[in-house]
């Protein structure tokens, strides 16, 4: 979960541009690519994707391309793509780890949401996105307006695919999410900017990772519980999201998989009657909300009436995640990696 301009817990309101700004089309021939040994190349082009019910014509691999997500900035970070973003937004915890160097060297436009005159201020020639609020009415802009610019715009299938976002809050899955939306979003990215080695590799990377966490593992002894952030109105994970791969992954279960939404509020009293094994809990760096960081919420989680008497709080049974591994992102995995673990250290993994 995210910004409004990410799921639930960014309830940032940016602003609508008002003006038109003309940009000027950046160019896209073959140039040599940092970060690996293939180069990239216009073959191939222009590419044409189905993405999120709409139709992206790209025509030649970006050069000055803008991500507004994390989530979608990291996997491009990933991919060796640093020199090709001329800025990024939208954070609520600090990169991930090993790409730091890479990350250092590109601009970060604004903490939270960006308003879209900021975005257009980088003159870009492709606009990525994690969630398909970023790039709709309340968010950055809506994708039309960037795209009768010339600019083409892509959003995570994670967020438009077995999802319903036309009702408020943060959606609600109709299928539950697989790593395969994830391992698609690498890959058409990797194609968009004629590198698709490179999306190839990073998912079997992606994909050996999950084989070895979970391998020998059994959760079905465990329920758990995601808690991403607020303290007074809690947004927890439904059924179907990344929390419900990182649940289904280990054979455990969720004691909210009776929601289909992918972040309801749930009042604490619930919560203690659903009495889950173990608490697994975002540690966000953002402060939009109360309790983001672990430390708040385990401050709260262990004064409050209602939550200290739970199993999982007198036992201090907790697993402390990135808000972007409770995403539908390529931390998803890290996400999981960690809550085997925690399993593993509780006695609970089979």
């Amino acid at each position: 979960m995210l910004p409004k301009a990410t799921p639930a817990p960014i309830r940032t309101a940016a602003l609508l541009a008002a003006g038109v700004v003309l940009l000027t089309a950046c160019g896209g021939g073959s140039t040599s690519a940092a970060g690996g040994g293939d180069k990239t190349s216009a073959e191939g082009f222009p590419l044409t994707l189905k993405n999120c019910g709409r139709t992206v014509t790209v025509k030649a691999p970006p050069q000055q391309a803008v991500s507004v997500d994390q989530g979608s900035t990291e996997i491009l970070l990933s991919l060796g793509l640093a020199d090709r973003l001329a800025g990024t937004a939208t954070w609520s915890d600090p990169v991930m780890k090993g790409l730091e160097k890479a990350n250092a060297g590109v601009e970060r436009i604004s903490e939270n949401r960006p308003s879209s005159e900021k975005v257009l201020d980088k003159e870009p020639d492709f606009l990525s996105a994690s969630f398909a609020s970023t790039l709709a009415k309340g968010g950055v802009a809506p994708r039309e307006q960037f795209e009768k610019l010339g600019v083409p715009t892509y959003i995570s299938p994670a967020d438009c695919t077995g999802k319903d976002n036309s009702g408020g809050g943060d959606g609600a899955r109709t299928a539950p999410l697989t790593m395969d939306s994830v391992y698609t979003e690498v890959r058409e990215l990797s194609q968009v900017f004629g590198v698709p080695e490179r999306g190839d590799a990073l998912v079997k990377k992606l994909q050996g990772r999950v084989a070895k966490a979970t391998d020998g593992i059994d959760g079905s002894k465990a329920s758990l519980l995601y808690w991403f952030s607020d303290s007074k109105a809690p947004y927890l994970a439904g059924c179907c999201g990344a929390p419900g791969v990182i649940t289904r992954e280990l054979g455990a279960k969720n004691v909210f998989d009776d929601t289909h939404d992918e972040w309801p509020q749930i009042s604490w009293e619930t919560v203690a009657d659903r009495n889950p094994d173990v608490l697994v809990i975002g540690d966000l760096s953002r402060t939009m909300q109360t309790a983001e960081s672990a430390e708040k919420k385990i401050e709260f989680l262990e004064s409050n009436p209602v939550t200290k008497t739970m199993d999982a709080v007198k036992n201090r049974r907790y697993v402390l995640l990135s808000g972007q591994a409770m995403n539908p992102t390529i931390r998803t995995v890290e996400g999981l990696e960690r809550v085997a673990a925690g399993l593993r250290d509780f006695g609970l993994a089979g």
